[in-house]
């Protein structure tokens, strides 16, 4: 059952020596102590001759000096022009590196797979179309999983930076054999609708995964039934050890994806290095959230809450310059156990029209299987379209400025340059989508009454829509909603 990108991970590991994969894990944690703690580098700047020394107080047995690229100034030019040989040690983690990322492409390949109903699949691929040229740089990270769950009612992080604003915790679905039963029923829908593209799911999103004890149970379960066991994404690894390593064993069995701990200060940084060798570590993505570490938080959520409200004393989030506006990453349902919640959702820029940086398209509620089994099928029946519907406005994104011109018209945007033909009627198409007033019908009417093919106008439409640049965001109703104030 296993799919493409789970093979390719695996063959990471499985490729190397065990002498390697103990020489990567050791760079991986020097890498960290690194970016982490600012003294780390300072002490090596100071007495280079003895970084060995200074690696060792870290547990860290690799010798600074046989990765010097990686750290030192001084050899800023090898980032860009690696000379391999002279470096093996560096080499090895460089295309170690790359290996990852191009698991992570993967990843968003997976979504595409055979099964997945082609209104879904239009559907997803009409979002990211749209996410690659409305989000920038941040799109490259966003692999689009096709559903996400959530087995805790809010979260205890409250992290100051939280892009989600999570809202407070209310309590976690407890592995009961009714909850289980219902569980194991909701991932076999998921599967059995959208085959191996739910191998993309998994099991947190504006919660906090170690909230919920029993939560390696869910994954196990989540593993029989897709072949795949989902990422996890933690802030709190140390909060219940013996769960943490269960679900380390998970992954060191299964070998799926990476997962990830999210490294709030430097004191929860000596803490993990303390608690979790660097072998046991090497599956694990550290995110650095640490203010020391200087990485830009995006401006969604409670970032970007402080950032308006003036509350921000550092540059961690006004670093990111507006670039960096979601930490969403779903096209697709994201389904709440505890609440029976199912939301249709997609990532976009954080606004004041969508501050958590993910637009909600529709949201139902399920108490049993069927009921979640025709709420998936509504949603897709109710907003995944091939094509426009005929009483649906037509205008431009938001974020998309319209310039005419002919024989052809411009879109533009902070990270797209548009140039459309505009010859397919005696008026200009882009001039009435632009007015925003009329509906696809009436578009096509009005090219008709002035001479043109209404089939050649309507494929000229549809193509426009499955570009991404025609607006989808059309209704209100859940517009404005914060995860703190919708409980």
């Amino acid at each position: 059952m296993s799919s493409t990108a789970t093979e390719y991970y695996r063959n990471i590991f499985d490729r190397r020596t065990s002498g390697q994969l103990r020489t990567l894990s050791h760079v991986k944690r020097f890498m960290e102590r690194l970016h982490g703690d600012n003294a780390f580098l300072a002490a090596l700047l100071e007495d280079v001759e003895n970084s060995r020394t200074i690696a060792e107080r870290y547990g860290i047995d690799v010798d600074p000096v046989d990765i010097l690229p990686l750290w030192h100034k001084s050899y800023d030019k090898y980032r860009k022009e690696p000379e391999r040989a002279a470096w093996p040690v560096v080499a090895m983690w460089l295309e170690y590196l790359q290996e990852l990322v191009a698991h992570r492409d993967m990843l968003r390949e997976e979504g595409k797979m055979a099964k997945v109903p082609p209104r879904f699949q239009t559907w997803r691929e009409r979002q990211i179309l749209r996410c690659d040229t409305e989000l920038g740089a941040t799109a490259q990270s966003i692999t689009h999983p096709i559903i996400a769950f959530e087995l805790s009612d809010g979260c205890t992080g409250e992290c100051w930076f939280c892009g989600l604003s999570a809202g407070p915790f209310h309590g976690y679905y407890q592995y009961t054999d009714d909850h289980a039963k219902l569980w194991r029923g909701v991932v076999g829908v998921a599967s059995e609708l959208f085959g191996s593209a739910a191998r993309t799911g998994f099991c947190y999103f504006g919660t906090e995964p170690m909230d919920n004890p029993q939560y390696d149970c869910f994954l196990q379960d989540y593993y029989q039934i897709t072949g795949a066991l989902p990422q996890t994404t933690t802030a709190a690894p140390l909060k219940d050890q013996p769960l943490t390593r269960r679900v380390l064993e998970l992954f060191r069995r299964h070998r799926c994806v990476p997962n990830r701990f999210s490294v709030l200060n430097r004191q929860q940084l000596d803490q993990i290095h303390a608690a979790f060798s660097p072998e046991e570590l090497l599956g694990v993505e550290l995110v650095q959230q640490s203010k020391e570490a200087g990485i830009p938080k995006a401006l969604a959520g409670r970032a970007r809450k402080q950032k308006l409200r003036g509350e921000d004393s550092n540059d961690v989030v006004a670093g990111s310059d507006n670039n960096h506006t979601t930490i969403a990453c779903v096209s697709g349902f994201l389904v709440n156990m505890p609440r029976g919640e199912i939301k249709l959702v997609t990532p976009v820029a954080a606004s004041d029209r969508w501050p958590l940086g993910y637009r909600i398209v529709e949201k139902r509620l399920f108490k049993t299987l069927d009921e979640f089994r025709e709420s998936l099928e509504r949603l897709i029946d109710d907003h995944m379209h091939e094509s426009l519907l005929p009483n649906q406005m037509i205008r431009f994104r938001r974020d998309l400025q319209y310039e005419a011109g002919n024989p052809h018209f411009h879109l533009r945007s902070r990270y797209v340059h548009y140039t459309v033909a505009d010859n397919v009627a005696p008026i200009s198409l882009g001039d009435i989508i632009a007015s925003g007033d009329l509906t696809a019908s009436q578009v096509i009417a009005r090219a008709v009454t002035d001479g043109s093919n209404a089939l050649r106008v309507a494929s000229w439409l549809d193509d426009m829509f499955m570009k991404g640049v025609i607006e989808e965001d059309l209704d209100d109703r859940f517009a404005y909603q914060t995860s703190e104030d919708t409980k």
